[in-house]
Formats: structure tokens, sequence, C-alpha cells
């Protein structure tokens, strides 16, 4: 452990990099006392502070973690041969199942894009966002293009070919545009079924997953109401009573916790009334093959069309037992 050391301001504390990462407090002192990395200095109250580069370093360690990777193959590795493993990454068919389904030319559209991001130019990337939604309609343009390409700007950070500031403004962009976009769309009425209440739990703060779910829910015409990102359990349970919700949409990233999403949906599962649906879209495979009693695991945003088409044919004329 480096002794003591106040003067370099660029250093972020545990918790800054782990919402800068999305990797867990616990994981970063194992790695530290287990793997010898990472290796932060203390503050004069003994606090951890983590350098620039061991953050960078642990990105494009979650990165891989996420493609399969085990901690204990990669965690001492140096940095320039994680970003050969990413490049590997970049360059195999395993590693890029979201661009499987996409058009040559979407695909093209793609690389567009992703060429505008390295010009740095957000006007220019808002507007090409805007013309392809326009061109594509909003839901394919969440399927078919916005998130194929952050699959491919995740892996391209992830080789080195592009910086983690380039892929905060393109989700930032994608965002913003989103919002715009789904602003500007008819609004369900009152009487649109079924009624989606939308969130993460506490300590997913990643929200542009659900941002996509709530554009392609809107684009199928359910009523929706989104509480944005970390709601407590409880809250959520009050909310589905104001809203007269049929359906609550649980986001996952990828850098969330199987076991707590498990744990965290069968609890609300068994605080929910049972004419209340409770979906959750997650990326976690080991999740979908154990499966959570009485929760529609989603594996991607596509199977919304799906799960709506099953909701519907039952012509569900469920009394209200949420209201007082």
């Amino acid at each position: 452990m480096s002794p003591p050391d106040n003067t370099n301001q660029l250093m972020l504390n545990i918790t800054a990099v782990e919402r800068d990462t999305r990797i867990g407090k616990d994981a970063l002192r194992v790695w530290e006392k287990r793997y010898g990395f990472p290796t932060p200095k203390r503050d004069i109250n003994g606090e951890r502070l983590y350098p620039p580069d061991q953050v960078e370093k642990l990105r494009v360690i979650k990165r891989l973690l996420d493609a399969g990777h085990r901690p204990g193959r990669i965690v001492s590795l140096t940095l320039e041969d994680l970003h050969r493993l990413g490049e590997e990454l970049r360059e195999s068919d395993v590693a890029k199942p979201a661009a499987a389904n996409v058009a040559p030319e979407q695909q093209n559209e793609i690389q567009d894009i992703i060429t505008l991001l390295k010009s740095h130019d957000p006007a220019q990337i808002r507007r090409r966002f805007s013309q392809t939604i326009m061109r594509t309609g909003l839901s394919q343009f969440v399927l078919k293009v916005a998130i194929p390409l952050m699959h491919e700007i995740g892996e391209a950070w992830a080789s080195g070919e592009l910086h983690i500031f380039e892929e905060h403004l393109c989700s930032e962009m994608l965002e913003t545009s989103l919002r715009t976009a789904m602003a500007s769309a008819p609004e369900a009425n009152q009487h649109s079924r079924p009624r989606v209440l939308l969130s993460t739990f506490p300590g997913e703060s990643h929200s542009l997953g659900l941002l996509m779910a709530e554009a392609i829910f809107q684009v199928e015409g359910c009523a929706c109401m989104s509480l944005g990102a970390q709601t407590p359990l409880h809250d959520l349970v009050n909310a589905a009573r104001a809203h007269r919700a049929d359906i609550i949409a649980i986001s996952f990233s990828a850098a969330s916790n199987p076991g707590h999403a498990t744990d965290g949906l069968t609890e609300l599962r068994t605080m929910l009334p049972a004419n209340i649906e409770l979906w959750a879209g997650s990326p976690h495979p080991v999740l979908h093959r154990r499966g959570v009693p009485g929760v529609q695991l989603l594996a991607d945003l596509e199977h919304i069309p799906v799960q709506l088409q099953r909701w519907r044919a039952q012509d569900p004329i469920r009394p209200d037992i949420l209201s007082d």
C-alpha cells in the first residue's frame, strides 16, 4: 500500500470508482488483497484513492469480465495485454452477438456514427440520431441501431480504439435523442393498456437500457410511468398503486449482480398483488437459466412486443385490487 498522498486531485475515492467502472467496492478490496491490483493510495483519513491510470485499467477489466473472462486470469495483466484481449474479442464473432441481426445498411450507419463520435461534435451526432429515428422509426432505431451501436462502442474502448469519455458522450447524445423523439410521439390515453411502471433497483444507476425499454413500450401503445433509476422496493409498490400498474418492468445492466437481482425480484414479487406482472430485462444468462418464480425474464428488448402480445391476448378484465 502506498503512503498517503493528497497532491493528485484527479484521484477518485472508492465510491466514485465503483460508479465509474461499475465494479463493486467489495470486488475492488478483494482484488487488491488477492491479485495485488488495484493499488490505491490513502488520504489523510486512510480512505482509498485511485489514480487515473488504475481507473482506466479497471474499466477495461470490467468490459472483459462482461465478455466472460474470469478475474483471476486478467486482473494482474498489464493494460497493453488487456487491450490485446479486447481486440481479440472485437474480432470474434462470439463477442458481437448484438450485430448478428443487423442489416448491412444499419451496420454502415453504426460505423458512420462511430466516425462522427471520434470527431467530438455532439451537434452532428444528435442530428444523425434524429435523422435515423425519422427514417427507421423509434422502435427499429432502438433495436437495430442503438443497441448494437453501444455494443460496438463498448468493444472499441475495451480494445483501446475509443476513450471512455467518447462512450459517455455517445450515451448522453443517445439519451437526449431518445427523450426528444419520445416527447414528440402521441401520448397514450387514460384507457391505454397495459399500464407499465419502469425503474431499476437500488444500486443500478445505468438508466439508458431503461429508457430504450420505455421507448419500445411507448411505440407499442402502453401507458408508461418511468421512475428513473434506483427506486426502493416499497416505493415501487406504492407507485404501482398510484399508477394502477398492470406491469412493473425492471432493467438490469451487465454490471448488475445476478444473485442480487434474483433476491430483489423474489422479494418484490412477494410484495405485489397477483394481478400485476413483474418483468425483468437482464443480459445475464445465469439468471435466465435459473429463472425467478412469478417473473417474466427478457433477454433482450426484442422480446417486449412478444410479451405484450401475450398479455393482451389474455384480454384481462381484472379487479382493481389496489384501489381503496
